[in-house]
């Protein structure tokens, strides 16, 4: 029996269908967007172009596709026929109504680029990513991760609550719907197929890949270093390819919605602060099984528990903002004298500044480095918000006036 998991994104995409005379959905592989699309909107002609006579027609008679695709249509691999872009431009020129097409896709370099030349200001954009830990628990509460008292009240009525699952089976177990859905699912056989599928289709295609072993070595080397600086030279080393490649298939996994690169802090009156970005990996099953950690006890015990930890808590960050249809406004800092802050949250001129530890003890040492906000930054141009620390500990418990920690089921 095949279970559906609602959606955060529902609301979202209905509301912009009744604004945009199309929206494009984006997203890694196998994250749901068919799924999402077949659910929400049962009355739209829904077309696969994995199907070969409809992308055969798509590419090859424009005109006689959209003859037979005349109404409230999504289309699903969009990418596989840019011919099509055109003519939904003259289309929605043409009949000057919202919501005729829902165009999704899992290749964003191909989508973006065919956008941006056909369909500026015509369509809005989203972005799906793997299920939450609130979709896997079913928990209704919608609003963006951004830690302030308001956020705290409202989230202490309606906490998640992950049953008879512990937190470190969810991180071995990722975010693909399949492994929900189907929960007989073999864990280890589907991200094998799920890695062959997405190198075979998606990057053999985008980059002209001929080493695939090269290629998931490449993988490899970045799952082992989620949640670290980016340091392109390690990566090229430990692969055997020059930094240049490096480069160019981290473009491929970041645009295919597999890795997120979460940007340093800047700001003028911070003079230490290091330009580098972070890596982090999107999926917690996926960067398992890619670094051989195979069963949640030992991550949970391993030399790595922490970098799971904060993957995964970043992770879902990301998401309570994407599934409102904004970009996260995170950031990390950290500087040459190695003071550092996990993540930033810039919202409404207020940062936020967050640790986030395995930790089931929390205590101020670990928030040390918030001062460097208050410090640095004069209070005329932001107000600088608690400082707030996502743990293991199960209650939310002020440590300081400033400085708050909160479990993970916060999120």
């Amino acid at each position: 029996m095949k279970n559906y998991y609602e959606r955060q994104l529902s609301p979202v995409l209905q509301r912009l269908l009744q604004q945009f005379p199309a929206v494009l959905l984006t997203g890694a592989r196998q994250v749901g967007k068919s799924t999402l699309i077949q659910q929400l909107l049962p009355n739209y002609d829904y077309v696969s172009l994995d199907d070969p006579l409809f992308l055969s027609q798509a590419k090859n008679d424009p005109h006689l596709f959209f003859l037979n695709h005349p109404n409230f249509t999504a289309i699903d691999e969009v990418q596989y026929a840019p011919e099509i872009f055109s003519l939904i431009k003259l289309n929605v020129d043409q009949r000057k109504q919202n919501g005729l097409y829902v165009l999704s896709g899992s290749q964003a370099f191909e989508l973006m680029k065919n956008v941006s030349e056909s369909l500026a200001g015509r369509v809005a954009i989203l972005k799906l990513h793997g299920l939450s830990l609130r979709e896997i628990t079913q928990n209704t509460f919608n609003l963006p991760f951004i830690p302030s008292q308001d956020y705290l009240n409202e989230r202490s009525k309606n906490l998640i609550d992950l049953g008879e699952q512990n937190i470190w089976q969810l991180i071995h177990r990722g975010d693909m719907p399949r492994l929900y859905e189907q929960p007989e699912t073999d864990w280890q056989i589907y991200y094998a197929s799920y890695v062959a599928t997405y190198i075979e289709r998606d990057v053999r295609q985008l980059l002209n890949v001929s080493d695939i072993d090269s290629f998931s070595r490449f993988m490899v080397a970045i799952a082992a270093r989620s949640g670290e600086l980016l340091n392109y030279s390690s990566v090229a080393q430990d692969v055997g390819i020059s930094v240049d490649t490096v480069k160019r298939w981290l473009a491929v996994l970041h645009t295919s919605g597999i890795v997120y690169l979460l940007q340093p802090y800047s700001n003028n009156h911070l003079k230490r602060a290091i330009k580098t970005p972070k890596i982090y990996f999107l999926n917690t099953g996926l960067m398992a099984y890619l670094t051989k950690w195979l069963s949640p006890e030992t991550i949970q015990n391993g030399a790595k528990s922490g970098q799971f930890f904060e993957t995964f808590v970043v992770s879902e960050i990301i998401k309570s903002f994407t599934n409102q249809g904004i970009e996260p406004p995170l950031y990390f800092y950290r500087d040459s004298n190695q003071k550092e802050i996990d993540l930033i949250i810039e919202y409404d001129r207020t940062l936020y500044p967050l640790e986030i530890k395995t930790t089931a003890n929390p205590n101020k040492k670990l928030a040390t480095a918030f001062d460097i906000l208050h410090k640095s930054l004069p209070q005329s141009e932001f107000t600088i918000a608690h400082g707030t620390i996502i743990s293991q500990y199960p209650q939310k418990i002020w440590l300081a006036e400033n400085l708050i920690s909160v479990p993970f089921n916060y999120l």
